[in-house]
């Protein structure tokens, strides 16, 4: 079974950053597949995940928070398109939080932030460790996307709904 790699707060604001195309070479015997520059690998060869987490510890140049899940998920999550007929745009992007362990507690959802006026962050649902919504393209969104740690009492990274679908396309078995 494939795996996906989710590396959370790297090449942020010049802040903790690498070269992921040159993690995904140092890993090509795993069949390792970047995914743009956030860090977003999809490790297609079968590999227990602590020894994924290892190599992958030992290879960053710095630390950094690791979440991993099933390849399988990200495809059950893609099919299952939480967001048919709900249209993005410019200003309103569809995202995915991926959660670093199972959540302590469960939200009632949707739910906005701000809970009243305007809402700057939907969570419309919830699959597994995966946390969809929109969020509007403004500076304050990734402080109301922080907020999502204390509510599912978990880490969270997130990545747009165009890098879920681009891992699921990689994912795809390969025409021979």
């Amino acid at each position: 079974m494939a795996a996906v790699v989710f590396l959370k707060g790297v090449n942020v604001g010049g802040y903790r950053t690498f070269r992921p195309s040159e993690l995904a070479k140092q890993l090509k015997r795993y069949d390792v597949v970047n995914i743009g520059a956030a860090g977003t690998l999809v490790v297609r060869k079968r590999i227990a995940r602590a020894r994924l987490h290892a190599e992958l510890t030992r290879r960053l140049p710095f630390e950094a928070e690791i979440m991993i899940c099933s390849g399988d998920d990200i495809l059950r999550l893609v099919a299952s398109a939480p967001f048919e007929g709900i249209r993005a745009d410019r200003n309103i992007i569809h995202f995915v939080s991926v959660l670093g362990k199972r959540p302590t507690s469960l939200a009632s959802l949707p739910l906005d932030f701000p809970t009243d006026g305007v809402w700057g962050v939907r969570v419309m649902g919830q699959q597994n460790q995966f946390i969809y919504g929109l969020y509007r393209r403004e500076m304050k969104a990734i402080g109301k996307l922080a907020r999502l740690e204390k509510i599912f009492g978990a880490t969270v990274t997130t990545r747009s709904w165009s890098t879920i679908v681009a891992i699921a396309r990689v994912l795809q078995p390969r025409n021979k």
